[in-house]
Formats: structure tokens, sequence, C-alpha cells
């Protein structure tokens, strides 16, 4: 059996303990300290003695002491591995032996406060409704496949396996200038993009480059918690902007314009995350038109453009943007998996060469081959196609998300089935606990995340982001009805 990697041990060449003894010794030490875990494979016999620079008969001899005591089990044709079973024993006398564990409480003085973002994730027996996500079982796993190996096998004949542009291979941010321009009506070109790993990403370097401490950043009341953590790790003063049935309050952002000198303005137009509404062309305008007065930035957060049901999706902030003051930023992890770490930056070139310092500094460069491998399934049609399959199960997913939820709760909760997106807002009444409720779908093993995660100002609100496109349709009735179940408690 072929072991990933070998095992390094300290031996004394002229310590007084026999050699066969400081083999067993190490490995102890090896296996109490957790480099080498429950049913771990070890070195072959002739491996180890050649790595160690002894005979095989010392490290046979070794081993069948470590089996005698109980530390591993040898299995036949298989070779040697930790025990499953291993037997207890006091601490090392030997002043050398290194300690069973890394210390559990370092004295490190942390510089700042940890970032206030909720992970909500799936457990195994519990259903979660996300926030939004795709359903990663619809990846086009064999074109995907095709593409990686074709990528490796093009860059390993180029020498491109290498350092590379921190703004990304020019093969992609050709293929996503071309779709901007072509799909949303854009003006890019390669040397207007970076590429990033996600939009997170994406967010976290543009926030660096252009809020410095005491600037003042304006974000919607409820907004993507990693965009606010993002604004306040750069030192930035985040303030809210409240919202209404459609989008963004633009005279409420006048007021605080009037008041402070805003640096940027971070917003999701298409798609209000987390409320779904879509922000209409006057208040688009209006937004132009304080943008030139105020000499702030627009950073449009276009997350899930692809997805859009009712009727053709409403062309992006940037795609009109009479000034060049907006930062546009996209992913296409929501369009295939949140694994696959793919967003997008498009903004002036001087812009996008900052960014692109910024990201030498933490990132160097993304994967050349996932790059070339996604701009060849761009160019070849792929992701097109997969839109449109995708497309149709979230829409059917949605419909009877609609349905679910009416019959679930009768009338008890608000919601607007959306226009697009993948998840739906549920507006609750005042005098329900969201906290309660949250707490008891747990026991009923399914999980949301309550909207008070995405107040800017951390208060109470009385809503809920539920998505429908990662679960099938049995997974979707188990989870509603689970809902309903912890619901029907809180009553």
């Amino acid at each position: 059996m072929l072991r990933p990697w070998n095992v390094k041990l300290l031996i004394r060449r002229h310590a007084q303990t026999p050699m066969y003894l400081q083999i067993v010794h190490a490995l102890i030490a090896e296996i109490r300290r957790g480099r080498l875990g429950s049913g771990a494979a070890l070195p072959g016999s002739r491996e180890l003695a050649e790595s160690l620079g002894v005979n095989r008969k010392t490290v046979v001899q070794a081993y069948a002491e470590l089996e005698a005591q109980g530390w591993v089990q040898s299995q036949l044709t298989r070779g040697t591995f930790v025990s499953a079973h291993l037997p207890l024993v006091e601490h090392a006398s030997d002043p050398l032996a290194p300690a069973a564990r890394m210390p559990g409480e370092p004295e490190f003085r942390f510089q700042r406060t940890s970032p206030d973002i909720a992970l909500t994730l799936a457990e195994a027996g519990t259903l979660l409704f996300d926030d939004g996500a795709p359903d990663s079982r619809h990846v086009p796993i064999n074109a995907l496949a095709r593409a990686y190996r074709h990528a490796l096998w093009t860059l390993s004949r180029r020498k491109a396996l290498t350092y590379g542009d921190p703004r990304g291979t020019r093969t992609l941010r050709a293929a996503v200038s071309s779709m901007l321009n072509l799909d949303r009506a854009l003006s890019t070109t390669p040397e207007q993009i970076c590429l990033t790993r996600g939009s997170q990403m994406a967010i976290f370097v543009t926030a660096r480059v252009l809020a410095v401490p005491g600037d003042a950043v304006v974000l919607e009341e409820l907004s993507y918690p990693p965009a606010r953590e993002s604004f306040r790790a750069a030192g930035a003063e985040v303030i809210g902007v409240p919202l209404d049935a459609r989008g963004m309050r633009v005279d409420e952002l006048e007021k605080i314009c009037r008041r402070k000198r805003v640096r940027a303005v971070y917003l999701t137009p298409h798609h209000q995350f987390p409320t779904t509404v879509v922000l209409p062309p006057e208040r688009r305008l209006r937004l132009f038109a304080l943008a030139a007065q105020f000499g702030f930035a627009i950073i449009e957060d276009d997350y899930d453009h692809e997805f859009h049901f009712a009727h053709q999706p409403m062309l992006p902030l940037a795609s009109a943007d009479p000034h060049g003051r907006v930062v546009y930023i996209g992913s296409m992890s929501k369009l295939l998996s949140p694994s696959l770490r793919l967003g997008y930056i498009a903004a002036p070139t001087a812009l996008i060469e900052r960014i692109a310092a910024e990201i030498t500094m933490v990132d160097r460069q993304g994967d050349p081959a996932t790059e070339t491998a996604i701009a060849e399934l761009i160019t070849l049609g792929e992701i097109h196609r997969h839109t449109r399959k995708v497309l149709q199960i979230y829409s059917r997913r949605r419909t009877l998300m609609g349905q679910l939820l009416a019959d679930t709760f009768d009338g008890r909760v608000d919601f607007d089935l959306p226009a697009g997106g993948l998840a739906v807002w549920l507006r609750f009444d005042a005098a329900v606990d969201l906290m309660r409720f949250a707490e008891l779908a747990q026991v009923e093993r399914v999980r949301f995340q309550p909207g008070s995660a995405f107040a800017t100002d951390g208060r109470a609100v009385q809503g809920a982001r539920l998505g429908f496109a990662s679960l099938d349709d049995a997974e979707l009735r188990r989870g509603m009805q689970r809902l309903g179940a912890a619901f029907a408690k809180l009553r």
C-alpha cells in the first residue's frame, strides 16, 4: 500500500537505549501528539529502515513490540496501521519527548475584533434553507472534467502552470469581458477585469483599496454580512440606509451625504440582499446623480444576475454608468457551485491595477487551470446551456416553495415570490420570536438564518431569507414540514 507521505522520526544514534526501543518510543509519541491518528498507515518495515538508516530487522522488532502493547495492528498483505483502540498511558518521563498536543490557550494578542458573520452550515440529518445557494448536484461534471483535463494539458505544454498575472488569466478575463458586454450591456476590455476567488474576495479587496480608516461607507440597512464586515475591517464607518418595498431609499442616502463625506455606497440593486426587491429605474438615475454630486464610488454586487424568472432582467447599474463611478462585482460560484471560488471585478483600468497589487499581497493569483477550464466552458457554450437547464429547475422549485409557504403558514407569514434570485424573504409579525423559532426549527432538524444576521446595525429584524434552489422537491417538502412543526410549537 502506497503511503502518501513519509514519517519523520528522531533517532539518537549514540544513546544507550536500544535502537528498536527508540523507534517504539518515537512512534508512540507521534500517536499521542496526534500526528498519527487512529487507523493511520505506517511505513513498510523496509521503507522505514531505509529512511532511518537502520537494519530492517530493527524496524520489524519495533513493530512487533508496538503490536504487543496494542499501539498498532498488522494486516496481512495491507501493512501496519495505528490501532483503533489505543492504550492509556501516563505522560512520558523523557524530558525531550514531544508534547502530546499543542498548548490549548496560546497568549496571542489579537489586533481586531472577530468579524460578525454567522455561518449556518448543513449537518448530517438536518435540512438547511441557505441564503440562496445553487444545487451543486447539477454541476456539469463531465464537461467540467474535460475542460480541466484540456486546460492542464495545454498549460503544461505552454509552461504556464507557474506564477502569472494577479488579475487572472487573460483567456478568462477576455471571456468575462465579452459576456458582460454582450449579455449585460457593459463596455469593458480584459484590462478592466480582475478575477478573484469568489465575489466575497472581490468585495474585500475593493473595500481595502477604496476605504481607509475613518471613511464613511453606506450600505443598505439589511445587507450581505461579509460586505459589511469587509468595510469595517478596512476601518470604515459603516452606515445603514433604510429600505422599502422598492429597495434603497435614495432620498435617505442624500440626507446622509449632506451630513457626512461618503466614500462609497455598496448595494445589491438587481435582487436586493436579503429582501430580493429590484431597485427601480428612477432611483438608479437619482443614485448616479448623487454619486456625481458628492463624489462617492458605487459598488454594485450583482451576485445572481443569471437567475430571473418573470421577465427579462434589468440591466446592471454599470451598463448605464455615465461617469465611470461603478465598480461592478459578479460571481461564477452562484451559477455553478459555491465551492468553485471564482468571482470578478469590472472597473476602470487604474482601479483594477491597484486591486491587482492588493491581491498580490494576500493571494498572489488564482488557479490558471480552473480559469482556463471555465473560459473554455464559456466559449463552447456549456455555461449558457447549463444556465438554461438550471433556470428551469429553479423556476419549478420557486413555484413549489411559494405553494409550500402558503400551505404551511396559512397566511401567518407575509412573502412575495421574487421575480429573480434563489431565495424568498419572509416577513413575520412583531409578536413572533424569530430567535426562538430558529432554535425550535433546529430541534426539528431544519435550519435557517434569522434576519438579524443581515442588519447593518445589529438590530432585531422580523424577517428571514430562505433559499429554495439547493433543495430538491422532496427536500423542500420535508424542510417546510419541519418548519411548520417548529412554528406550531412557537405559537
